[in-house]
């Protein structure tokens, strides 16, 4: 299946245009239960894992030195480069937990550091964070992994590239959000564009092979001139990926988003006519559309991976690595092992207590049943791949798929007769309008979401 074919249809998308997960996960987060022990939870994840299955390795570097609004992201706001010593001494004892849990000297094919600013801290914490990492598990030494870190261009300069290149890393992800300086100043972010396309010109220089640029839809005065001006300027940029999200106004839960004025924001006319405009754009540029916010150009690992149906999802979103177990580390990180998910303590002081007491900080979690494993490897198929084939699922996992999923028979019926979906006795596939609508058609196999309505806990799909 041709995967540019993507059909703009408002009227569907209005009618469809709920709250919804984002399946990173399945189940989500919203499932996860602080009631769980983190004992239990630790000995199903070791117990279920493959040993002989690669790892990916997650830290969370929280520090900001300035707070843009829009943010919903887990950070702490400080000038002080004095707090991150302490704090990476903290990760250091959490790493040597978990690569007692979990290591086995297994290949790390995948690392990634986030945050907050993971450029926030020194170049020689950098050096020795990656070190204590070497220390601790089985990275690669021959650049073949995917060793990616977020950076802010207005943190990094280009000594801190090849500084990142020396120790490993060969993907970055840089956040733009939008080059107009007056959407800039009304969300505290004011980047120049020379910044961003100087970091994007060294890292190629390096021989950093994949670059990943962030934009955001929806933010106060964005018009569609404005941002289609931004998406020329990215376009002559050429990173390989990027990433389109959706701004998500909730002021009540994200406190720094209460500095933006509601009535700066696009209307939702305004929004949805950038988003079309964007989609158009970046397909004509050659870009391929992966789904959800995603786009990839046609030889980067993304698109190929979605060609040969090896495309996945976790908690970091689309990614090449089915195979990997999730070891994550630094407060709030989300870890996936084997049949279990868990999330860290979300505050850095119980964070920090926590790893103190028991070199673990572990929150809340989720098993995994077997319905859930099931229900997980439909939803990834249909977010990865826009197509599901009934007959290795029910191989797979020994079940009779019509009679399993009767609970979301009138929903995909409903679907089909909309054009979300074209079915038949063997498989389903995902229209070119339903593309833009996939979280919405996933909800459909969600045991954890009522029939009758979408869930408020969620942002809205688009």
């Amino acid at each position: 299946m041709e995967n540019t074919l993507i059909k703009w249809d408002l009227d569907l998308i209005k009618r469809y245009d709920l709250s919804g997960p984002r399946y990173t996960s399945y189940p989500t987060a919203v499932q996860f239960d602080p009631q769980l022990s983190p004992a239990d939870l630790v000995e199903t994840g070791q117990t279920s894992a493959d040993l002989t299955a690669p790892l990916s390795l997650y830290v969370h570097i929280p520090f900001c030195e300035h707070v843009c609004y829009y943010c919903a992201c887990n950070k702490v706001i400080t000038r002080n480069r004095k707090k991150a010593q302490p704090y990476l001494d903290t990760v250091y004892r959490e790493m040597e937990k978990l690569a007692g849990w979990y290591s086995h000297n297994r290949p790390v094919t995948q690392l990634h550091w986030g945050g907050g600013t993971p450029t926030f801290i020194s170049h020689e914490q950098m050096i020795e964070l990656m070190g204590q990492m070497r220390k601790h598990f089985n990275l690669l030494d021959d650049d073949s992994g995917d060793y990616s870190i977020e950076i802010d261009p207005r943190e990094a300069s280009l000594e801190t590239i090849q500084v990142l290149r020396d120790i490993g890393f060969n993907r970055i992800s840089l956040g733009l959000q939008d080059i107009d300086p007056k959407v800039q100043e009304a969300v505290n972010r004011v980047q120049s564009v020379e910044q961003t396309a100087a970091i994007l010109e060294e890292a190629r220089r390096l021989g950093f092979r994949s670059l990943n640029l962030d934009l955001i839809y929806g933010l106060p005065y964005q018009t569609l001139e404005g941002f289609n001006a931004t998406l020329d300027k990215v376009i002559e940029m050429n990173p390989d990926r990027l990433s389109v999200f959706n701004y998500a106004h909730l002021p009540d839960r994200f406190r720094p988003q209460r500095h933006i004025q509601e009535d700066t924001l696009p209307s939702p006319e305004t929004k949805l006519a950038i988003l079309e405009s964007t989609i158009n754009k970046l397909l004509q540029a050659g870009y391929v559309y992966i789904g959800m916010d995603h786009f990839a150009k046609p030889d980067d690992e993304l698109a190929v991976a979605q060609r040969t149906g090896n495309l996945h999802r976790n908690f970091q979103g689309y990614t090449t690595h089915a195979e990997c177990d999730l070891v994550a580390m630094g407060v709030s990180a989300i870890s996936q092992i084997g049949s279990v998910y868990y999330q860290n303590e979300h505050e850095m002081s119980a964070y920090s207590a926590a790893v103190e007491t028991n070199q673990h900080a572990i929150k809340r979690g989720v098993k995994l049943t077997r319905d859930d494993i099931i229900r997980r490897h439909v939803i990834t198929q249909l977010i990865c791949h826009f197509e599901l084939d009934k007959a290795p699922v029910e191989s797979l996992f020994g079940i009779d798929f019509d009679s399993y999923f009767a609970d979301a028979r009138q929903e995909l019926a409903a679907f089909a007769e909309d054009g979300l979906v074209k079915m038949d006795e063997n498989s389903i596939q995902v229209s070119p309008s339903g593309r833009l609508l996939i979280r919405r058609i996933c909800m459909a196999f969600d045991a954890y979401i009522p029939k009758d309505q979408s869930s408020q806990r969620f942002s809205r799909i688009i």
